[in-house]
C-alpha cells in the first residue's frame, strides 16, 4: 500500500514536472522569438517603398478581444494560428516587394519556429478547431494581394497588418506568461 502510494505521488510529480516543461519553451523563448519577428518586420519596412494601396482592412480587434477572455490553452491556440496564417501570407508572391529576401526568409523562419514553441505548449496536442473568422480574415488579405496583383504597394499593406498581428499576439501570449508567475 505504501508502495502504490509512493509511486502515486511519484508518477503525479513526474507529470506536473513534464506538464511545467512543455512549456518551457514560452517562458525562455517566446519572447525572444517575437522580439525577433517584430524587428524583422520592421526593418523590411525600411526597405519598402512605404506607399500603400487603398483598401479596406479591418483588423480584427473583436477576435482578440474574445481569445484574451479564453482559457489558457485555447488563447495558445489562437496565437499559433495567427502565425501560421502569417506564414502562409509571406509564401505568396512577394518579388514585387521591395524587401530583401534573405529578411523575409529569415522572418518566416522564426515566426514558424514560434508557431511550432507554443504549439509544444498546448497541452492537448490535437487539433482544436480552427477560429473561422480568423481564417476568413486572413483570407480576404490573400484575396487583396489577388486583386491588387501583389504590387509593392498592397504588401506594405500587408506587411503593416501582419505587424499589427505581432504585437496583439506577443500581448495575448504574454498574458499567459504573467498570469503564470
Amino acid at each position: 500500500m505504501l508502495s502504490r502510494m509512493l509511486l502515486l505521488l511519484l508518477s503525479l510529480s513526474l507529470f506536473s514536472s513534464a506538464s511545467s516543461l512543455s512549456c518551457r519553451w514560452m517562458e525562455h523563448k517566446f519572447l525572444q522569438h517575437s522580439n525577433k519577428s517584430l524587428d524583422l518586420i520592421e526593418r523590411m519596412a525600411r526597405n519598402s517603398t512605404n506607399t500603400t494601396e487603398d483598401a479596406e482592412v479591418n483588423f480584427p480587434h473583436h477576435l482578440y478581444k474574445q481569445a484574451s477572455k479564453a482559457a489558457a490553452e485555447d488563447k495558445l491556440v489562437f496565437t499559433v494560428q495567427v502565425l501560421e496564417e502569417m506564414a502562409a501570407m509571406f509564401e505568396e508572391d512577394h518579388s514585387s516587394a521591395s524587401w530583401e529576401e534573405s529578411t523575409v526568409e529569415h522572418f518566416l523562419m522564426v515566426v514558424t519556429q514560434q508557431a511550432h514553441g507554443l504549439h509544444s505548449c498546448i497541452k492537448s496536442h490535437g487539433h482544436k478547431k480552427q477560429n473561422k473568422k480568423l481564417l476568413m480574415y486572413f483570407k480576404r488579405l490573400s484575396h487583396i494581394l489577388e486583386q491588387k496583383g501583389h504590387s509593392a504597394a498592397s504588401w506594405e499593406l500587408i506587411r503593416k497588418e501582419m505587424e499589427t498581428h505581432l504585437k496583439r499576439a506577443e500581448q495575448l501570449a504574454s498574458s499567459l506568461l504573467t498570469s503564470s508567475t
